[in-house]
């Protein structure tokens, strides 16, 4: 299907650009245009981004949502899949399964890519990579996709973001719900350690310990309000005193 449409399409721009179509045989623009369609129909149909299980969404009895800064429309990303980068694609992360969903091109059969062909992807203004275990040296950090909040010459603050169903008993029934929880990591060098503190983020870098507790006094850095945004700029300040 494809290499007859393109067939069409590089005789008749061939015809064109050399004169030889006289009025009696002309192709219209209309024409050409539906050949154009068309032929990008076919391609869409048959992209390797097209390629993983159906996906259903969740029980709508279920209190919540299973999706990242709970976004449950699509929102155009782009994705590495495959070895290709596809992008504006419309996209959603499924945090308790822990994957990607995409549109077919018919834009209305959901699927979830296959996330051993995801190196990485951008959405909602965040890139998410993948990490395997396996390749850490450390069980703690699992496998899966992490939100890379910063990545400095000599370290990366990553966000690990998941959500889990939970029941509770109710007044007459169990109910279920999303229960949200996030970890973070240090990763320096090749090793990655875990914090979820002020104090443990400076225990790791304890070689700049003070300079560090001079920078966040100074710069009135409030862990509390706003925790994600100070541990990315103390470790960006790390970078700097390190280099």
């Amino acid at each position: 299907m494809i290499k007859t449409i393109l067939a069409v399409l590089i005789i008749t721009s061939s015809l064109l650009a050399n004169g030889d179509v006289r009025a009696q045989t002309t192709i219209d623009s209309t024409g050409l245009s539906h050949v154009i369609a068309n032929y990008n129909t076919a391609i869409d149909q048959q992209s390797h981004l097209y390629n993983g299980p159906e996906y259903e969404f969740y029980d709508p009895l279920i209190k919540g949502n299973a999706y990242v800064f709970d976004v449950k429309t699509f929102s155009s990303g782009n994705v590495n899949y495959n070895g290709a980068l596809y992008n504006n694609i419309p996209m959603m992360y499924d945090i308790n399964k822990d994957v990607v969903v995409t549109l077919l091109y018919n834009h209305f059969t959901k699927i979830s890519l296959l996330s051993t062909w995801v190196p990485e992807f951008w959405l909602l203004n965040h890139h998410f990579v993948r990490i395997n275990s396996d390749s850490t040296g450390k069980a703690a950090l699992t496998t899966g996709f992490y939100d890379q909040l910063y990545k400095g010459a000599n370290t990366q603050i990553l966000a690990r973001r998941e959500k889990s169903i939970q029941t509770a008993a109710g007044s007459n029934n169990v109910e279920s719900f999303f229960r949200e929880s996030k970890s973070y990591y240090v990763k320096k060098g090749a090793n990655y350690s875990s914090f979820g503190s002020k104090g443990a983020l400076l225990d790791i870098f304890k070689d700049k310990k003070k300079e560090l507790r001079q920078y966040i006094k100074t710069n009135n850095i409030d862990f509390s309000e706003n925790f994600e945004q100070a541990i990315t700029s103390v470790a960006s300040y790390y970078d700097h005193l390190t280099n």
